[in-house]
């Protein structure tokens, strides 16, 4: 079942525009949630980082459990990384909002303002949208595939148990995991070192951000947090 909200697209000044008019598509199982009051303006640069903003912002991360790099810039456009913009939005300050049309996630900041990250979502067929929220939090998770992917690649049989912690694993360093009406929904926000996949589809619905990225958004993202995927 699914429900029609008139959505105003946001417009970063360096994007072309958007479509107006998203009809947003049950979140999964067909859920019926609505979007909400979700009033969304015009969106401009407020503060964009120079270059050598952003090689301190995506510098390394040596005092991790398993120490990070810096971020290859070179392979990341310029318009994906973070930055603070104007998001007119009702939606409450900290509310996470996923643009997979334009590969960017918002956090609402409140006087109409958010913190922008530029993102790596789900390839053909393995989209999706809706409402849900943040049933849990983990640092350096633990990745076990769901038997869907094993079905689809056998490859990943060997990790059914669990694949450990590590700068191999998928999940990366940190992960928010989202939920619907209590029930894991297979779908996370998680942190990725490959910067060339910033802007392009590439996952099986989760969505990706730069670990530098990922480690900031997390650690500003309590447990229930509200989150809203838009149809790409």
């Amino acid at each position: 079942m699914s429900a029609r909200n008139d959505l105003a697209q946001p417009t970063p000044i360096e994007d072309a525009p958007g479509p107006a008019g998203l009809r947003r598509r049950a979140f999964l199982l067909g859920s019926a949630a609505s979007l909400g009051a979700l009033a969304l303006a015009g969106c401009t640069t407020i503060k964009a980082l120079s270059l050598a903003e952003a090689e301190q912002v995506y510098g390394p991360l040596p005092d991790e459990r398993f120490p990070i790099e810096a971020v290859n810039l070179n392979k990341v456009d310029p318009k994906y990384w973070r930055r603070t913009v104007r998001y007119d939005s009702a939606e409450a300050p900290g509310t996470i909002i996923v643009d997979p049309r334009n590969y960017y996630v918002y956090r609402i900041e409140g006087n109409n303002t958010a913190t922008r990250y530029g993102v790596s979502v789900g390839r053909a067929g393995f989209l999706w949208s809706g409402d849900a929220y943040i049933g849990r939090k983990a640092e350096w998770p633990v990745w076990t595939p769901p038997k869907e992917m094993i079905e689809r690649q056998p490859e990943a049989a060997q990790y059914a148990g669990g694949m450990p912690p590590g700068l191999d694993n998928p999940l990366g360093a940190r992960t928010l995991y989202l939920y619907q009406d209590g029930r894991y929904t297979l779908y996370t926000l998680y942190s990725t070192r490959q910067a060339e996949t910033i802007g392009k589809g590439i996952s099986s619905g989760c969505i990706g951000l730069l670990t530098q990225d990922m480690m900031d958004l997390y650690a500003r993202t309590p447990v229930n947090t509200k989150v809203i995927v838009l149809k790409a």
